[in-house]
């Protein structure tokens, strides 16, 4: 499962980079990605779905918090493939809760070291880091209130 786990957020960064860049719609590009990976459990899917579905959702929100631990890099302005991991890791540790906080940190800063620059995993690891410092603060100001 932990590999395809790993093959699930890949994926989902993948997803949310097309919506960001060409701004498709989440559905199309999720029904593309369910259609072109017929291998994948049903766990696999709804968690798929859910990252990038749940990452879009509280985008705004992540970017605020990404903005003030790495307020000399404006979100706007970050690569998008740094800025759409740290939206899913921030994502998974602090709004879906499922993933340990080192597990999400770790696990950004691996899918960094494939898909983004020479210097991504180091500033993936150090804005997560600082999060981290936060996450409980973080989680309770994402959680919805009943």
């Amino acid at each position: 499962m932990k590999r395809e786990r790993r093959r699930i957020r890949q994926l989902a960064l993948q997803a949310l980079y097309e919506i960001d860049c060409v701004g498709h719609r989440p559905e199309d590009v999720l029904a593309r990605q369910i259609d072109s990976h017929p291998d994948l459990s049903q766990e696999s899917l709804d968690f798929l779905r859910q990252m990038v579905l749940g990452t879009l959702e509280f985008a705004d929100a992540l970017d605020r918090f990404i903005a003030e631990s790495a307020p000399e890099w404006p979100v706007d302005q970050l690569a998008i493939v740094d800025r759409t991991i740290l939206r899913l890791a921030l994502w998974e540790f602090a709004v879906s809760s499922e993933t340990p906080l080192k597990v999400a940190i770790n696990e950004a800063v691996e899918i960094a070291k494939r898909f983004g620059s020479e210097s991504s995993p180091r500033f993936v690891n150090g804005v997560l880091g600082s999060l981290a410092d936060h996450h409980g603060d973080i989680r309770r100001q994402l959680q919805p209130t009943s």
